[in-house]
């Protein structure tokens, strides 16, 4: 009950976070016509040329379609990239903000969570509105859509864990963004985002299949693509690991914090 309590936001703080995820968004998107579309519309290009690319060796895996192939990686690259983005985005978030920190007291957390909050109101906006209807297409089922919320709520759980940890790494170690460039490339590679899981050799499998997006880009495909459910203890694990890394990173973070002003 007391790690909950001390993990629990108050008033202040999301009143501090919305201001910071506006002038976020403002900062990214200012001069830009379409705004937050550009979350939908990168990856939906970057799916285009990935079928292009390997679209006749891997459509065999989506019935033959390139459209289904195509939509396969788009789910990739919009789950794996809100990881990836967001938590490197937030890794350098606190040290940019020192100057605002001499002048203001603001809580530390706020300018990593505003950070991924960012990327998560870009996602709603952009990309996900288009998964629903993609999924609702094939599927004619809501409840498929009720079921999506569980990876997506793995996936923001693990993203705020991540970046709060390396946010809160890279004030102690200016090394962290080096090392976690060769992180994030190392989970790029051994999650399904342009390829279909059933490629990989069982052996191999055994091990990536420990990086949490693989459960996630999976078990969301699974519900966009196919009249199926994902394993409801694949989707268990996957909330439960990534609720153990949300609780272990704001943990983390809370002890480090006590020294960022010394070291900022």
């Amino acid at each position: 009950m007391a790690v909950a309590s001390r993990l629990v936001p108050d008033r202040h703080f999301i009143d501090v976070v919305n201001v910071l995820v506006g002038r976020a968004l403002k900062t990214r998107y200012r001069g830009s016509v379409l705004g937050v579309l550009w979350s939908a519309l990168q990856p939906l290009g970057m799916s285009v040329v990935y079928a292009a690319v390997f679209g006749h060796t891997f459509a065999p895996y989506y019935g033959g379609s390139l459209v289904t192939y195509c939509v396969a990686v788009y789910i990739g690259l919009t789950l794996a990239g809100f990881f990836i983005g967001g938590t490197t985005q937030a890794l350098p978030s606190i040290i940019v903000n020192a100057g605002l920190l001499n002048k203001i007291k603001i809580p530390f957390e706020a300018f990593p969570l505003s950070i991924l909050t960012a990327y998560g109101f870009q996602q709603v906006v952009g990309s996900l509105p288009l998964i629903a209807i993609v999924s609702l297409a094939i599927n004619h089922s809501l409840l498929h859509l009720v079921v999506l919320l569980v990876p997506l709520l793995s996936l923001a759980m693990l993203s705020v864990g991540v970046g709060l940890f390396v946010s809160a790494s890279c004030v102690y170690f200016r090394d962290v963004p080096y090392l976690y460039e060769l992180a994030t490339f190392f989970l790029w590679v051994t999650s399904p985002v342009f390829y279909p899981a059933e490629i990989v050799p069982q052996t191999i499998l055994r091990i990536i299949a420990w990086n949490p997006l693989f459960a996630i880009i999976t078990s969301a495909r699974t519900l966009v693509l196919t009249p199926s459910y994902p394993l409801a203890a694949s989707l268990g694990v996957s909330v439960a690991s990534s609720l153990l890394i949300l609780i272990a990173g704001a943990l983390a973070f809370r002890a480090m914090r006590r020294q960022f002003m010394d070291l900022l």
